[in-house]
């Protein structure tokens, strides 16, 4: 008798499954009644066959992903005992937000092992001063990640952070001189993710705006070993997030390969804040947990959690613990550590990195024909891709189609928010002088808290 109990069986062909799914469905269509086109323009099947999965695609993931704790570096002191802290709670890399230029390197980065420790750093302005006295605070070898990008930035806020020659000037000087980093240019492709851009969108504009800056690296005539970082938001559609954080690379590593670029690429994972609530606030913790899951089987490099009530609430140290914990049961508990690249050979994800990187591609051949990712930006055409995307999402909400559990389905209404703001959890309306229209973050929900918060106020004048 043969140990293999498969070899019992005779296989089953894509054809006769087809077959047999036509004959119970008694004259109903397969395509209409099975089949469902998502927001992202890709048509999802009943099952997948190895007759018609495309070959696995072969990514190079790391070995290891990273707990990540994020900082915001007010000062220099603070945020480094801050960093010890959460590295002897579990933490293994820092992420510091540095708000201004005399928040001091060598005292931020103090007694970290920069060897062994990943530590990403984004500066909220562009100084080659500073960046170049970073450089000299670190030694060759270490690990650290400095999230200049004049890009990103300039898709955020509208305006370069001078204009674009002194911008691309202070890029051209890290370029040079800061060799002690292991990365120094970032791609934020959260902004487009938390914007309402859907998947495909989202890869291409990655793509599109990586494209930009390797064109200027080739043009500067430095050298072509330059080590990429991504700076992803992960959405709530399980798979399609796994695939989609496996179809960046890929791209990255065809678009690297067309400039003969050797450099690495880093992907730091955020959940995001679209979905997130202000009612119901707990719910946020399954759908943060689940969002960190596809990061990592999707194989970033790591992962920063974001706090349940990150979205009204300060900084506290309960919402970092738990944030932090979510993360050390999935590492340690659930063993999301065990495998470097557990989607490959699965049909469905093998298929939707396939159609996510074919849809991506197809965007951006038609933004390069358009003279590029920042003429785009600048002629507002990427923008108003976006907002399209954003409003079919928004409707979905609104119509009740696409669920948020607490919010727009089962809410409860005895939920009171009204005491519990300590931020303005809403989009801010600031006019000023803006080169172009920037990209605006917004969440899913934000019509319908702002509604029950006012009706909370009416209440509150009544008694």
């Amino acid at each position: 008798m043969s140990t293999n109990l498969f070899t019992e069986f005779e296989e089953v062909s894509a054809k006769q499954w087809k077959q047999k799914i036509q004959y119970e469905l008694k004259g109903a269509d397969y395509n209409e009644t099975l089949v469902w086109k998502s927001l992202d323009g890709i048509n999802v099947k009943p099952f997948y066959h190895p007759d018609e999965s495309p070959e696995p695609v072969q990514v190079n993931n790391p070995l290891k992903w990273n707990i990540t704790e994020q900082i915001y570096a007010a000062s220099a002191e603070r945020a480094n005992k801050k960093a010890h802290e959460a590295l002897e709670k579990g933490a293994e890399s820092i992420w510091f937000i540095i708000p201004s230029e005399e928040i001091d390197p060598g005292i931020l980065l103090k007694d970290l092992n920069l060897t062994e420790i990943a530590v990403y750093l984004k500066p909220e302005f562009a100084s080659e001063a500073y960046f170049l006295k970073l450089n000299d605070s670190v030694e060759p070898g270490s690990k650290v990640f400095l999230q200049f990008d004049i890009i990103g930035n300039l898709a955020r806020s509208g305006n370069w952070h001078k204009d674009q020659k002194q911008d691309h000037k202070v890029l051209n000087t890290l370029l040079q001189k800061c060799k002690n980093l292991e990365s120094f240019i970032s791609v934020d492709t959260s902004l487009y993710q938390n914007a309402g851009a859907n998947i495909p969108q989202q890869l291409a504009y990655a793509l599109g705006h990586v494209n930009e800056y390797f064109h200027h690296i080739s043009e500067t005539g430095v050298s072509k070993k330059v080590n990429f970082q991504f700076l992803i938001s992960v959405g709530p559609n399980y798979f399609f997030e796994i695939a989609k954080v496996r179809a960046l690379r890929l791209l990255y590593t065809t678009l690297k390969s067309e400039y003969d670029f050797v450099g690495e690429c880093n992907i730091l994972a955020q959940p995001t804040r679209r979905n997130k609530t202000l009612y119901d606030f707990n719910v946020n913790l399954l759908r943060t947990t689940t969002e960190s899951m596809s990061a990592v089987l999707g194989g970033v490099d790591s992962v920063c959690n974001m706090a349940y009530d990150a979205i009204y609430h300060k900084n506290n140290s309960f919402g970092s613990r738990i944030a932090r914990n979510q993360l050390l049961v999935l590492k340690h508990e659930s063993y999301f550590e065990k495998v470097a690249n557990p989607a490959e050979g699965s049909y469905y994800i093998e298929t939707l990195t396939h159609e996510m990187t074919d849809k991506a591609l197809d965007i951006f051949k038609t933004i390069e024909k358009g003279g590029g990712f920042i003429t785009q930006l600048k002629e507002g055409i990427i923008q108003k891709k976006i907002a399209e995307s954003a409003q079919k999402e928004q409707e979905e909400f609104d119509e009740g189609k696409l669920v948020l559990i607490g919010t727009n389905k089962y809410p409860n209404p005895q939920d009171k928010m009204k005491e519990e703001l300590e931020l303005y959890p809403f989009v801010k309306h600031k006019p000023r002088k803006t080169l172009l229209q920037p990209i605006i973050e917004k969440r899913l929900s934000e019509k319908t808290e702002q509604e029950r918060l006012k009706k909370e106020n009416e209440i509150n004048s009544e008694n």
